[in-house]
């Protein structure tokens, strides 16, 4: 955790695909402090008549090469969510040559209870996950 989904114009290579993921995860592992192992990251590819990605009056120019992140997360606080937007547009131009401003992101931050990971349980409430708080309730 966290789940991070891609939604990407198709067309790049699995070698591409995956310096992209390996880009991101290396900034999340700095300005999330999660473990190396908590990776959890899909992509969607679109075809370009399906992706319209528009610059909200900014004036942002966008082309075939935009990244639109969608990172569901426990809360973060407004720091580690400004160093993650700077640091991922760093990595992506360096790493993948993305421009900065084809570098979409948006958090959907969600509860303990909203997390399984498997065997029905919610290891967060549990206690299984190092690190997080034992369930108080029955």
């Amino acid at each position: 955790m966290p789940f991070l989904r891609f939604d990407l114009i198709e067309g790049r290579t699995d070698q591409e695909l995956a310096i992209l993921l390996d880009a991101t995860h290396r900034v999340v592992l700095r300005t999330f402090h999660v473990p190396k192992g908590d990776r959890y990251q899909i992509v969607h590819e679109h075809r370009p008549s399906r992706v319209r990605i528009e610059d909200t009056g900014l004036g942002i120019p966008r082309s075939d090469k935009v990244v639109s992140l969608q990172i569901t997360t426990r809360p973060r606080t407004t720091e580690e969510k400004t160093a993650f937007y700077r640091e991922l547009c760093s990595e992506l131009q360096v790493a993948c040559i993305v421009a900065p401003t084809d570098v979409i992101v948006r958090f959907v931050e969600n509860a303990d209870e909203d997390w399984s990971f498997g065997h029905g349980r919610a290891q967060f409430l549990t206690g299984e996950l190092e690190g997080s708080k034992p369930n108080s309730k029955p």
